[in-house]
């Protein structure tokens, strides 16, 4: 749209008395004005109080100037929206920066503004300051490095800054005023001193914040004084902000300060006039908190929503999938809109007002500044935007509340009462266990020795014992509920996260009785649930590069530290819920296994690279040496369960006899060793976030004796020269899963040059057999559902690929189902095995989380695992297993001439 500076000035002169009187007072301004000289206009504006005498004095005028040419610009359609808020808001930068020092230097004459904060909150925070805005930041201070003179008390010489600050601000004379500053935004307003000492505000957020607060600081931003320092307090009370933990109770809160705000408002509820643009339904408002609502769900695990403007964060949420795109843009489109009829509101005589006028004229008057016929149709499109909003705030609220089912509000919870309806739910004997319940309450679990505790319990209970009984082993599930709350330290956004999503119940119960190694994680960390609030947790995780990424992804000034704890984080959410998607039966089980690998993978990577950089720090670089780590076993074949170790060996390029460039130098050796020790505990020590990953190298060239690392040269050496075997057939599912593409080339030229030595099929055959009888002998099956070890199960699918491999030299390849197509391609094993391998491998895949210990797990789990490897039921599975198994058996006898005995 081409800009009209006439048509603007007119509709100024004749609908805004503010601005004809500005326009008159500033004729050079005027005339660029109608020049249509825009960015001309706001630079004359931005100097306009280069000559003035004083600080006040300089400030109010090129206020008064930046309003006009704004305005102007904007009614011109020169200036959109995010340019005019912008400027408005850099201008509130720079006039509290100002006066912050102004205010100082009047004590301590030249002194630098060192050691007093402004944040900036709400619209000023976020950068879309209006025409007529308060400003509401919070001031604080540090006692040691405010300037002040000898004798002053530092509280009372902060007082002194933001009394003159206030002054400087919001005095108004003859030439206007800057901003009207409120800080009643500030910790305990009602009591606290204008000025807050940075430690008392950092207690005050940490201890005793209200959930509002919250809210208010997703917008927060240092903004004047010492940013540097300013900055550093917003990182401190990042967690405060941005929880790693859902916390529905906040959430609730925003909803029912919502609710207040709309009972409190005595003006029309639908756009009419009198009609609050800010806090009428479907008003500007409600379209900030809609999006802050979201980012105070999603933001504590995905930074990208940690946005402090209103339009940026609703695209962000669309991006991110947690807003219907079409929403968003609504929803963005109609904030735009009442934020520029607000404006206009606000120009016509620099009233911070954002209700339509009473008076039929003036409300005509306002319609016209926009360039609209009249009120009537102004009130029109107003209907149409804020039912619109309205509409999806309503239903965002609703979806919070944490309504319950009439059968939930009803059912009781204590007493006589509470055992009729245990009993009605079909538990065994009632009274018994409404007695265990009542007494969770009594103080035996710390979880619920809080009334708060206790309260948000009370709203979940109905829902929980339903649940319960609807599980497949409701005592069952019951007790292990149980067993949760008894090893959790707090349990209170636990129960609001359960209340708020009712659904989650279900699951839960169904976690309790089916998957013990989910159950206990469960223990560990009841915000495992937290992702599983948004759709896309029961998607499969994508590349092991996309999962780099997310793991590596942290806040600014994260340390090695806080990165190992974030890994485990990660990692964690993401292994439950690739648990839940198995118990839910919504993923094959090969898939979750592909997806555990690629998992694993990523973590090593961002550990890795973490950990090498921290060496680094310290010792620097081999020169012409690198890092390399080998998967092997079911992490080289890239298929791993919940139980999975990392099977890894570390080997490094170059000269074993060269020395690090560090300020600590060492040699190559001990430095690849030593590096190599890092990663492993990078992987596997427990943090504050709990642990990660096993790692096992004992694969390593000579094994549990043998250095941690090996050069390149040594490993090719030891492989040729030295190895066993069965270290042959490991080497068969080598995959590289760390290194440089050529470090990678090189040693993937080696691992296949190993593996295609010519060898004496007789004695290999003989060396093969031999192992596989004295594993069979010491590590036999742990239980009749043990497909792994148990004779015709994966351990003899592996002996026959691996040794076919290393016999024939085909079908190279670690993957084990890929080496089988291979090797049925090839004409080596009848294609029966492919459909055995994929049966058993599922079955292992399903029972490490619903049958960990080998034994026959209870009702809901058998069937479980009868779907996961497709069958109807668990006796058609036990049969399935045991067919498996004698294809298995017959592949050995024809690859082996051996013949397999089968139990049934």
């Amino acid at each position: 749209m081409n800009a009209d500076w006439t048509h603007a000035l007119a509709r100024a002169r004749a609908h805004a008395p503010f601005l004809e009187r500005g326009l008159a007072r500033m004729p050079e301004l005027a005339a660029l004005l109608a020049a249509g000289d825009g960015e001309a206009a706001l630079a004359w504006a931005k100097k306009s109080g280069s000559d003035a005498p004083s600080v006040g004095s300089a400030l109010r005028r090129e206020k008064l100037a930046l309003a006009v040419a704004l305005a102007v610009g904007d009614l011109a359609g020169a200036f959109l929206l995010p340019r005019v808020t912008g400027e408005l808001s850099a201008f509130a930068d720079r006039a509290l920066d100002a006066a912050i020092g102004e205010a100082i230097r009047r004590r301590v004459p030249d002194a630098e503004p060192a050691g007093f904060i402004a944040l900036a909150l709400g619209k000023h925070g976020a950068q879309e300051l209006n025409y007529s805005s308060d400003i509401d930041p919070i001031l604080l201070y540090d006692p040691d490095l405010l300037p002040r003179r000898e004798r002053d008390e530092p509280g009372e010489a902060a007082q002194r800054v933001a009394r003159s600050l206030m002054e400087l601000m919001s005095h108004v004379d003859e030439e206007g005023y800057v901003f009207r500053v409120d800080l009643r935004l500030r910790p305990a307003s009602e009591v606290s001193p204008l000025a807050i000492p940075i430690d008392a505000a950092l207690t005050h957020y940490e201890s005793s914040a209200l959930a509002w607060e919250r809210a208010a600081f997703i917008r927060a931003r240092a903004c004047a004084g010492d940013i540097a320092a300013g900055e550093n307090f917003l990182a401190a009370i990042r967690p405060f902000v941005w929880r790693k933990s859902l916390d529905f109770g906040a959430i609730a809160e925003v909803g029912r300060l919502t609710g207040r705000i709309r009972a409190n408002h005595h003006g029309p509820t639908a756009p009419a006039p009198g009609f609050d643009l800010k806090k009428g339904r479907g008003g500007i408002r409600e379209v900030e908190f809609f999006a802050q609502i979201h980012q105070l769900i999603h933001g504590g695990r995905n930074p990208s929503l940690r946005l402090r403007g209103t339009r940026a964060s609703l695209d962000a949420l669309a991006e991110a999938g947690l807003v219907e795109r079409g929403d968003a843009v609504l929803l963005g489109e109609s904030y735009d809109r009442l934020r520029v009829i607000e404006h206009r509101l606000q120009m016509v005589a620099d009233q911070q007002t954002h209700s339509l006028p009473l008076d039929q004229a003036a409300l005509d008057n306002v319609a016209q500044l926009d360039g609209l016929a009249d009120g009537a149709a102004l009130i029109a499109e107003l209907t149409e935007i804020t039912e619109a909003v309205g509409q999806r705030y309503d239903r965002l609220v609703a979806e919070h509340a944490g309504e319950q089912t009439s059968v939930a509000v009803s059912a009781p919870r204590s007493g006589a009462a509470l055992a009729a309806e245990i009993e009605r739910l079909g538990f065994p004997e009632p009274e018994a266990l409404a007695t265990r319940i009542e007494g969770w309450r009594s103080g035996k679990l710390r979880v619920l020795r809080s009334e708060a505790a206790r309260a948000a319990f009370d709203a979940v209970q109905p829902r929980l014992l339903a649940a319960f009984a609807a599980a497949p082993e409701p005592l069952h599930a019951l007790l292990r509920w149980e067993q949760l709350l008894t090893g959790l330290p707090s349990a209170v956004n636990l129960f609001r996260l359960l209340e708020a999503r009712p659904g989650l119940a279900d699951l839960v119960a169904r976690v309790l009785c089916m998957a013990p190694p989910l159950a206990d994680a469960l223990a560990r960390r009841a915000d495992l649930l937290d992702p599983l609030i948004d759709a896309s947790a029961f998607d499969l995780p994508g590349s092991v590069e996309d999962l780099a990424e997310i793991m590596a992804c942290g806040e600014v000034g994260d340390d090695y530290e806080a990165l190992l704890g974030r890994v485990r984080r990660k990692v964690g959410e993401i292994r439950f819920a690739l648990g839940v998607q198995l118990i839910e039966g919504t993923r094959d089980p090969i898939e979750i296994g592909q997806a555990l690998s690629r998992v694993a993978q990523a973590a090593i990577h961002v550990l890795t690279r973490a950990a090498t950089a921290e060496f680094e720090r310290v010792h620097g670089k081999v020169p012409g040496g690198e890092l390399l780590i080998v998967g092997y076993g079911r992490l080289g074949g890239g298929v791993l369960t919940h139980a999975s170790d990392l099977d890894v060996v570390f080997l490094f390029t170059g000269d074993h006899a060269a020395e690090s460039n560090g300020g600590r130098q060492l040699g190559a050796t001990l430095y690849f060793n030593r590096l190599a020790q890092r990663v492993i505990a990078a992987l596997s020590v427990p943090t504050a976030e709990g642990a990660l990953y096993e790692v096992d190298t004992r694969l390593r060239p000579s094994g549990a004796q043998g250095p941690i690392s090996v050069s390149l040269d040594a490993f090719e050496r030891y492989q040729r020269e030295s190895a066993w075997t069965w270290e042959h057939m490991a080497l068969a599912r080598a995959r590289v899963l760390y290194g440089s593409d050529c470090a990678r080339t090189q040693l993937n030229g080696i691992i296949r040059g190993v593996l295609v030595l010519d060898r004496d099929p007789v004695k290999l055959r003989a060396e093969v057999l031999e192992m596989r009888a004295t594993m069979a002998q010491h590590k036999p099956a742990k239980g009749p559902l043990d497909v792994k070890l148990a004779r015709g199960g994966l351990v003899d699918a592996e002996f026959i690929v691996h040794y076919l491999q290393l016999r024939d030299h085909v079908a190279l390849k670690p993957s084990i189902p890929v080496a089988l197509a291979g090797l049925v391609a090839a004409g080596k094993l009848d294609s029966g095995i492919l459909d055995a391998h994929r049966t058993l491998a599922r079955f292992l895949i399903a029972s490490r989380l619903l049958a960990p210990d080998g034994t026959e797990p209870d009702y809901g789990a058998r069937t479980v695992l009868a779907s996961a490897c497709e069958c109807d039921d668990w006796r058609c599975l036990t049969e399935k297993l045991t067919e498996s198994r004698r294809t298995l058996a017959a592949a050995w006898a024809a690859t082996f001439g051996e013949t397999l005995e089968i139990d049934q």
